[in-house]
């Protein structure tokens, strides 16, 4: 990390108001080390209720790329295929608009720098469709209020949406869209903070939201997953 990635805290302001305070770089690889299996499974999801500027996501998406270079670094096609179910994987929620935009560009650079590491012929609709994976899945938004925030921490009406990826055929991708309230179902009987947590609870979220059946809010036609691009424009 840079300098300016591995700081703890922008500001004493921003801490005072927020809270906001940034994990540093040896307690981040610890804590994926409690979950190293998952961190290595390619299509294991990841949600962090409160991703700031993506430390934990950029960690987590290394070791998933780190896995894809291993076993499909010969096929630039398998490659991008699986390289594309890692990052779609990743999920996070961020109160503030420009660690959001921050935790996306990092991901994506991250993302970019080792595909054009690995292969000269580059598709640019490629990159285009895992630049909109990130956009869908980093959401500028109020983890415990279910809800998008604007650009000056506002509270909106707009519910949090994510994005779920699913494979076809193995080449095509069908995109569905939940509101975060109900992925998370909750109830009396289920307490928030029990299930949201910290991305590295013993009880895991993973289990629990494979385990419901949330409300689509909406479903996109399935595609070549090289061309998510296409969806996005239209």
């Amino acid at each position: 990390m840079s300098n300016m990635e591995n700081k703890q805290i922008k500001s004493k302001k921003r801490v005072a108001d927020h809270g906001e305070v940034f994990t540093n770089e040896r307690e981040v690889k610890a804590m994926c080390d409690l979950v190293k299996n998952e961190c290595d499974r390619i299509e294991s999801k990841f949600l962090e209720p409160a991703c700031g500027n993506g430390n934990f996501l950029q960690e987590i998406l290394n070791r998933k790329l780190k896995i894809v270079n291993k076993i499909y670094r010969k096929s630039q096609y398998e490659w991008e295929l699986n390289a594309l179910k890692a990052i779609s994987s990743l999920y996070g929620i961020e109160l503030l608009s420009d660690n959001a935009i921050e935790c996306r560009k990092r991901l994506y650079d991250n993302f970019e720098k080792q595909y054009r590491h690995n292969f000269e012929n580059i598709d640019k609709n490629y990159l285009t469709s895992i630049l909109y994976i990130i956009h869908m899945n980093i959401v500028n938004g109020n983890a415990l209020t279910y809800c998008q925030v604007s650009n000056n921490v506002e509270q909106t009406n707009s519910p949090i949406i994510f994005s779920e990826w699913t494979f076809v055929k193995k080449e095509f991708i069908k995109q569905k869209r939940y509101m975060f309230k109900d992925i998370l179902n909750k109830s009396e009987k289920n307490n928030y903070s029990d299930i949201v947590g910290t991305l590295f609870d013993e009880d895991t979220q993973i289990e629990y939201l494979n385990s419901i059946k949330p409300i689509v809010v909406a479903d996109f036609p399935i595609v070549h997953f090289k061309k998510m691009w296409e969806v996005c424009n239209g």
